[in-house]
């Protein structure tokens, strides 16, 4: 091993010194030239690219340079010296501080070419940059009917909302521009309950679901519900129409007050729905999501819907196709057998408890089926991806609330002879970084 000549430096150490001087914070003026995947503004320099919160692709800003996670470089924006084309004001007053839409700045147009844009880099990644793709469909303001608010007591009150951009701290929230107004106007009820029912510096989460004939509220952590509370919670949710209300303790579902069961309607078939259970995030997304399915698997006869949920896209298509819906959530999978077994004119719908992680459906036991959909959480389902691609089914239609496992997942079924037709981007979380995609698949 050779010594290095004294007084001089490796490049790497000189980067490593230029780039350590900026994050020690100074001001810097930047230009931004585009918008990353996490909803940033990037500016590019000598010293590598700087990540920029609130901004957009012209910005001329002036920002305060900081350390950023994993090595980047960030910045606060101190003031916008340009604006860039497509920048508006932002509808909601918490905007900057609330960590749920980063993207309020953007105008229609230009938000709707970032979405596409989104899934374009994460396909690209992983060499399907050129794959077909629809328009953008954006579910409008007003109109997510799920919420998982934080709640804490402090001395001045109780704070409720949600976690700051980046961080653990929480801002309260007044107003929520993309929720339901049913939803938000729980906001300053909900807090008047929880100042007495929580203890000083006590922590929670609401979630908060507007299903098809009623809220579904449950409560979790923060509040231990004797019987003066269990009658203040009851009275709460007579009082406000909250169709039930549970509370989780020790890991157990406590039901305080039912007043109706909570249903969601699919095709006519009403189905229960479990408490804080999944659904869309939009009625608007479900029903896009539904169509593309139901589009794209005309003329399939014989369907298997991994995944499956409550049933969301098994009952539509059972109208006219015999469906194997499967689950691992055995609430979820109960709940979606108690729709079947009061549903009519159904082709056929069959219920399967199985856990696809651990034990995926193999390629033959694939084999009867002519048409598949799968729609797995946000980590996506390689091994259950890597049976589908040594299959036969002809159909593939596949949805992801993840554009980057969305695209690692497809490239399997590429590799494995399948033809990607058409990316259809439905988001439901209207100025977030976050996107959802339906995705149509088919084999010779």
């Amino acid at each position: 091993m050779t010594d290095k000549p004294k007084g001089r430096k490796s490049p790497s150490s000189k980067a490593a010194k230029s780039k350590a001087s900026l994050s020690k914070g100074r001001p810097m003026r930047l230009r931004i030239e585009r918008i990353g995947a996490q909803g940033d503004g990037i500016a590019q320099t000598g010293d590598g690219p700087i990540f920029v919160p609130f901004t957009l692709a012209g910005d001329e800003i002036d920002a305060w340079l900081e350390p950023g996670p994993r090595g980047t470089i960030r910045a606060q924006m101190e003031g916008l010296i340009t604006p860039g084309p497509g920048r508006q004001d932002a509808p909601c007053r918490h905007h900057g501080q609330c960590g749920g839409c980063s993207l309020q700045h953007l105008d229609a147009d230009l938000y709707a070419r970032w979405v596409a844009d989104r899934v374009q880099m994460a396909m690209a990644q992983h060499g399907l940059g050129d794959c077909p793709m629809a328009p953008p469909q954006i579910s409008p303001p007003s109109s997510r009917r799920r919420l998982s608010l934080k709640a804490m007591r402090t001395s001045r009150g109780v704070l409720l909302g949600f976690a700051m951009r980046q961080s653990h701290h929480l801002v309260d929230v007044r107003q929520c521009p993309v929720a339901r107004p049913s939803l938000v106007a729980l906001f300053k009820p909900l807090r008047a309950l929880l100042h007495d029912l929580m203890p000083l510096r006590a922590a929670s989460v609401i979630s908060l679901t507007e299903a098809d004939n009623g809220i579904d509220m449950v409560i979790d952590g923060g509040i231990a519900p004797g019987l003066s509370m269990r009658e203040a919670l009851a009275a709460f949710a007579q009082s406000r129409d909250i169709a039930s209300l549970h509370v989780m303790e020790d890991g157990l579902c406590d039901p305080v007050a039912v007043n109706r069961r909570v249903e969601m309607v699919f095709d006519g078939i009403p189905v229960p729905l479990p408490p804080g259970g999944f659904i869309q995030a939009t009625a608007e997304g479900e029903a896009a999501l539904r169509a593309l399915m139901l589009e794209w698997l005309e003329g399939a006869q014989n369907c298997v819907d991994l995944f499956a949920g409550i049933g969301t896209f098994s009952f539509p298509l059972a109208r006219r196709a015999r469906v194997l819906a499967v689950e691992g959530a055995r609430t979820a999978l109960d709940a979606l057998q108690s729709g079947v077994n009061k549903a009519s004119h159904l082709k056929g719908l069959t219920a399967l408890h199985r856990d696809l992680f651990r034990r995926p459906l193999s390629a033959a036991e694939l084999a009867p089926f002519d048409g598949l959909i799968i729609d797995p959480p946000r980590a996506g389902a390689v091994a259950q991806m890597g049976e589908i691609a040594k299959s036969g089914v002809r159909t593939v239609v596949a949805f992801s609330c993840n554009p980057n496992s969305f695209a690692r997942d497809a490239r399997i079924l590429v590799d494995g002879g399948y033809q990607l037709c058409q990316i259809s981007p439905v988001d439901q979380f209207l100025w977030s970084p976050h996107v959802e995609l339906a995705a149509l698949f088919t084999k010779s």
